[in-house]
């Protein structure tokens, strides 16, 4: 099947807009798809761009958005004051896909658009059907100490986790023992010799491979 990509925005009163890009699949579709890009990225990342090709082919509604604080700024990484903003505007992307009735919608993103997935998740339990991680940032560069794991123990979501082998953002030894604060059902799937942007297309074939196997 072939997939079209149309510009999307929505505006709901109390929430930020969401804006960025829908792949429709060819054809009625079974299920969607939210994608957030990292903190240094926008939602035309190549990772993001590859992942929601592929989706789309296999029957897949695909947003992927720009957070409200890429929207705010063009350029640069986010403030921690814009973290609630960014969740909220997630929780309205997933609830603007809801509304095309397409069946179970997922949440996934790459590193900062992914923690804010999982901490979303971790106070709204029912918002989605499953999170979709790529290059969780488990901690800063070289501090080891400063984990990212606060909500893990109240993630109760299914979340499948994709991480690089030799990502600076954390050993897949440290994401095994950060997966097991989580109660829900998660899976780790190391993607060999890469780094934190995980690369294209081949690793975009292997995740969504994988994403088939832990959800179905």
């Amino acid at each position: 099947m072939s997939d079209s990509v149309t510009e999307f925005r929505s505006e709901k009163e109390g929430q930020p807009p969401v804006e960025g890009y829908l792949h429709r699949p060819g054809g009625a579709g079974r299920c969607a798809l939210v994608l957030a890009h990292g903190a240094g990225s926008d939602c035309n990342a190549p990772l993001l761009r590859s992942l929601a090709e592929v989706f789309a082919a296999e029957g897949f509604h695909v947003l992927r958005c720009n957070l409200p604080f890429r929207q705010i700024r063009p350029k640069g990484p986010p403030s921690p004051a814009t973290g609630t903003a960014d969740r909220l505007g997630l929780k309205h992307a997933v609830e603007a896909l809801r509304g095309l009735k397409v069946g179970p919608v997922f949440l996934g993103g790459h590193s900062y658009g992914g923690r804010q997935a999982t901490m979303l998740a971790s106070d709204e339990p029912d918002l989605i059907d499953g999170l979709f991680l790529l290059s969780y940032p488990l901690h800063p560069p070289g501090r080891p100490a400063q984990l990212r794991t606060q909500h893990f123990p109240r993630l109760a979501t299914p979340a499948l986790f994709v991480h690089g082998t030799k990502d600076p953002f954390g050993t897949i030894e440290e994401m095994r023992a950060a997966l097991a604060l989580i109660p829900g059902r998660s899976a780790l799937v190391p993607a060999g010799n890469l780094g934190h942007s995980l690369g294209g297309k081949n690793v975009a074939l292997v995740a969504v491979a994988a994403f088939h196997e832990f959800f179905r």
